[in-house]
């Protein structure tokens, strides 16, 4: 007698791109290896007059999304260094408030840069939001609307994040990969007596 083939399990992903002004989000569901898109969209903060106000919006909204969507894991863009250090203060507490949103649920975070989700979206690190969102089309197979480029980073982090944690040899993890040195070339040179 033949076993039925199992049903592969399905996981949603939420993938945010942390911002002051204007915030992105993409929430997928991935199923074996076909990837569909649930929902993608921003969140409008720069009709709110007090950072703090700003800061309760984004926890309230990122609250809304998890409970709507419920996601197994969230993956969340790291703030990339610039030269305003006010405005890295200030999208740091954007990105610890969404991250203490998903904790409250407790849902799992990774985190990635903006070079990483570029290169694994495009192959390129350096690819421009168009390219990513261009990317994101042939990846989903469906267009995607060009006034929420905010919105196609949210869906890049989490499309790198399922791509990264399903990867053979990669630890599941974005940021905290960056503490194991990993790769074979790593292993030699770390072990050189184990290799014969």
């Amino acid at each position: 007698m033949i076993k039925p083939q199992a049903e592969p399990t399905e996981k949603v992903i939420i993938g945010v791109d942390p911002g002051t002004q204007v915030m992105g989000y993409g929430v997928i569901s991935v199923k074996g290896q076909q990837i569909s898109l649930i929902q993608y969209g921003v969140i409008h903060l720069s009709k709110y007059t007090t950072h703090e106000l700003k800061l309760k919006k984004i926890f309230e909204r990122m609250i809304q999304l998890i409970d709507d969507y419920l996601p197994d894991e969230m993956a969340i863009e790291d703030p990339f260094y610039g030269k305003n250090a006010q405005s890295m203060l200030k999208l740091g507490r954007a990105q610890g408030v969404s991250m203490a949103a998903a904790l409250s649920r407790n849902i799992p975070i990774v985190e990635y840069s903006p070079k990483k989700v570029k290169q694994s979206v495009t192959g390129n690190g350096n690819a421009s939001k168009e390219q990513v969102a261009f990317m994101l089309e042939q990846i989903l197979h469906m267009e995607l609307s060009r006034e929420f480029m905010d919105a196609t980073d949210g869906i890049a982090i989490a499309i790198c994040h399922h791509y990264h944690a399903n990867a053979p040899a990669a630890p599941a993890t974005g940021k905290s990969a960056k503490s194991k040195k990993g790769g074979w070339n790593a292993f030699v040179s770390e072990n050189p007596n184990r290799i014969k």
